[in-house]
């Protein structure tokens, strides 16, 4: 239990360094840049890949457009926390989860018991009611949430994809895929350097640096949980989506004070009913 709850509080930092990042006039696309540089020095000190497996014919269109989907994502998942706080971008990203859901239903021919149908059911008015804007709010940029929402839900279905290339071990295809992405963010800052005169700084590096650290844990210890309760996974899918959720909220709530309404809190009630079914029907 340990290493799940270690792997909540690595998700929902990373929102709140985010958040905290917005006093100090930073650059995202350099943050990003450097979350996946440790990221990927973590990654090859804690899992050693073995990059000499690489070469055995490994899914390389997969990679890459994983490599190009993790970047982009990651920037619209600081661009929802900053425009639409902690709590409505935490419930968007873990809601994701029914993207990999209807993926397995229409495409995978998964079959579907009754639980998963009125998960899905009451996930769909959840999220409209998460992302429902207050009445006093003329800006309300909920394209940013739904990106990641989306997002993150195509990168869930690619990485089980690549899960089932057992020639090559998981974490080796996470340092590949960790590897692409750094390279398209190191070309977005040498773009922005050129073409916008964003010279490279240090405050950018030191929140990415904290970014990719906690990223980094979230990922360690979520396989871990997965490894500890190896006869029971869905107690960590549940237990990690619910309590990103709820640990999420009341930060966001408590400490940056974010406004939701009754409409907002109704949603987030609704979307713990959906995963909470889904945990059951993954029982059965």
């Amino acid at each position: 239990m340990l290493f799940l709850i270690l792997s909540i509080i690595c998700s929902v930092t990373v929102g709140v360094i985010f958040k905290v990042s917005r006093k100090y006039n930073v650059n995202n696309s350099q943050i990003v840049a450097a979350n996946y540089l440790f990221a990927l020095i973590l990654c090859y000190f804690f899992f050693s890949p073995n990059l000499s497996a690489v070469g055995n014919d490994p899914p390389w269109s997969l990679y890459i457009v994983i490599g190009l989907l993790l970047p982009s994502v990651f920037l619209f998942l600081a661009a929802s926390i900053k425009h639409m706080g902690i709590v409505k971008t935490d419930a968007a990203q873990r809601l994701s989860l029914f993207i990999p859901i209807l993926a397995a239903w229409f495409i995978f021919k998964e079959d579907f018991n009754t639980l998963k149908i009125t998960a899905f059911l009451i996930g769909l008015p959840a999220i409209l009611l998460i992302l429902a804007k207050p009445s006093e709010n003329t800006k309300n940029k909920w394209i940013y949430p739904a990106v990641v929402l989306f997002g993150f839900g195509l990168i869930d279905i690619l990485f089980k994809q690549i899960a089932l290339y057992t020639t090559l071990p998981y974490t080796t295809s996470l340092f590949v895929v960790f590897s692409i992405a750094l390279l398209i963010m190191i070309a977005v800052v040498i773009y922005e350097l050129i073409a916008k005169k964003i010279y490279l700084n240090f405050k950018n590096v030191a929140f990415g640096g904290l970014v990719g650290a906690f990223n980094f844990g979230n990922i360690l210890f979520y396989l871990k949980a997965h490894q500890a309760f190896a006869e029971n996974p869905s107690t960590v899918f549940a237990g990690m989506n619910m309590g990103v959720i709820i640990i999420g909220s009341l930060i966001g709530v408590l400490v940056f004070k974010e406004k939701l309404t009754k409409m907002n809190y109704a949603g987030l009630s609704l979307a713990l009913l959906a995963i909470i079914l889904i945990f059951v029907s993954q029982l059965k």
